[in-house]
């Protein structure tokens, strides 16, 4: 165990340093540029450093940690409740360093350039969904401004060019119009080039081919949870993985009464949201579809909304996505394992 603990409040340009001791001695307070920061550390025998887990802290984790130090990573929210009166760069390091001197404390695991290069990948793909969305959604605010109805969803834009050739419009807005579609077009090809990248990513991996064999699971939250979650031996079962992702109830008990609102919705939510969709793909397959009677889906099914259903599935997942990482197995059917 490191005997110093070093508390960096990280910035653009200057960095506020805060070092002490085990039992809380202050050490040393420095205000430091960008270029003296490393020169500085260098120089330091190996401590425990601890920095919030923000922009570029994964960057500054791999550098330190190449330096000899010990690096942890903790959640800005888990360092608010010991800054002291007045906020500013000082006492926000100082802040780090006594919430990192807390036994119970929970800690970011830092990533890999690889884990944070398929990070960018899966965000410029979302980035350009959400820019398409708002093409789309423009593009349908001004037919209807003229009367003409489009109805939600990409699929229906194949239609709009021939709506445009039929319907009686000023020429500036039908030039515009054809202009979006132009635009959304473009965007659409730039999606698919994200697309097939991330599935050319998700095969060179065998973790993520193993979590592809699992229903509801594709390329992109094999992907999203390669590149985003912790090492899932971190965990100890997957019931803590399923309340990392935000997949648990909220708790409201007190005074020995146990109360259970909506999801917490805590943790990384961009596999949440995978999850969740995967799992309503399945739930709405099983409408068309009945499940094996006497099955965990169709009682739940039978019995719950279907929303609710799709929760408890992607729960479900979360804890088999676990096991399967934990044990390097394939996902094996639960009803297929009880015929057996």
């Amino acid at each position: 165990m490191k005997d110093t603990v070093i508390g960096v409040d990280l910035a653009k340009n200057i960095f506020q340093v805060h070092g002490a001791s085990r039992a809380g001695e202050v050490m040393f307070r420095k205000k430091l540029r960008r270029q003296q920061f490393m020169q500085f550390m260098a120089t330091q025998p190996p401590a425990l450093v601890v920095l919030e887990a923000c922009g570029s802290a994964h960057y500054w984790a791999r550098e330190l940690a190449g330096a000899g130090h010990e690096v942890r990573l903790i959640a800005p929210q888990y360092v608010k409740p010991f800054v002291k009166r007045q906020k500013n760069d000082a006492a926000d390091a100082e802040a780090i360093v006594i919430a990192a001197r807390q036994p119970e404390m929970r800690f970011v695991e830092p990533r890999t350039e690889a884990q944070q290069a398929r990070g960018v990948l899966f965000r410029a793909r979302q980035r350009l969904v959400h820019q398409r969305t708002e093409l789309v959604n423009a593009l349908r605010a001004v037919l209807y401004e003229f009367g003409l109805v489009v109805p939600q969803g990409i699929a229906h834009i194949r239609h709009i060019e021939a709506m445009l050739d039929e319907a009686v419009l000023p020429e500036a807005v039908k030039q515009e119009c054809l202009d979006l579609l132009r635009q959304i077009s473009e965007q659409s090809v730039r999606i698919d080039v994200r697309t097939k990248k991330i599935r050319m990513l998700a095969q060179e991996s065998e973790n993520t081919c193993r979590l592809q064999s699992m229903p509801g699971v594709g390329p992109l939250t094999a992907l999203a949870i390669e590149a985003f979650a912790p090492d899932l031996q971190s965990f100890r079962r997957g019931r803590d993985f399923a309340a990392w992702l935000g997949l648990v109830p909220r708790q409201f008990s007190s005074g020995g009464k146990e109360r259970l609102g909506k999801i917490s919705k805590a943790g990384q939510a961009d596999i949440r949201r995978l999850l969740i969709m995967g799992a309503m793909t399945q739930v709405n397959w099983a409408s068309r579809k009945a499940p094996a009677p006497g099955s965990w889906l169709a009682r739940m099914l039978a019995r719950k909304p279907r929303m609710l259903v799709a929760i408890a599935l992607a729960n479900r997942m979360a804890r088999a996505i676990w096991a399967m990482a934990t044990k390097q197995e394939d996902y094996r059917d639960p009803a297929l394992s009880v015929a057996a």
